[in-house]
């Protein structure tokens, strides 16, 4: 059965593109401030399986050094509908939704793998 759930999940596997300033929910988030600067974490790409998703940042920092510095970082969630019918984010997950986050968190790998492989080509 196990098989099946991850032939499954690699089937109905998307990537959704994201704007920036935009969360998951489509309303905004504090990525943009009064004056047109940015604060805060930018979503890069979104890799759904049904109801689970995992969303690659592009975090941008400045060390002691004083250098800027960017790297990259993955959260996980799973979108539900409360007793209200409202759709609920959370990051706990079920057993039965492990073979989807393994298959999107596989492919957030393979897309920074792939990210890095470019940057190092260009370099």
């Amino acid at each position: 059965m196990y098989k099946n759930q991850v032939a499954e999940a690699m089937s109905s596997t998307t990537t959704t593109p994201v704007v920036a300033g935009k969360g998951s929910s489509g309303n905004l988030s504090s990525n943009k401030v009064a004056g047109g600067s940015k604060e805060g974490n930018l979503p890069e790409k979104k890799f759904r399986a049904g109801a689970i998703s995992a969303t690659v940042w592009l975090n941008k920092g400045q060390p002691i050094n004083g250098e800027p510095t960017e790297y990259r970082s993955i959260s996980i969630e799973r979108n539900y509908t409360n007793k209200e019918g409202k759709w609920q984010s959370t990051n706990s997950l079920r057993v039965n939704d492990l073979p989807k986050a393994s298959v999107v968190l596989n492919k957030a790998y393979e897309f920074l793998v792939f990210k890095e492989q470019d940057l190092f080509a260009s370099s």
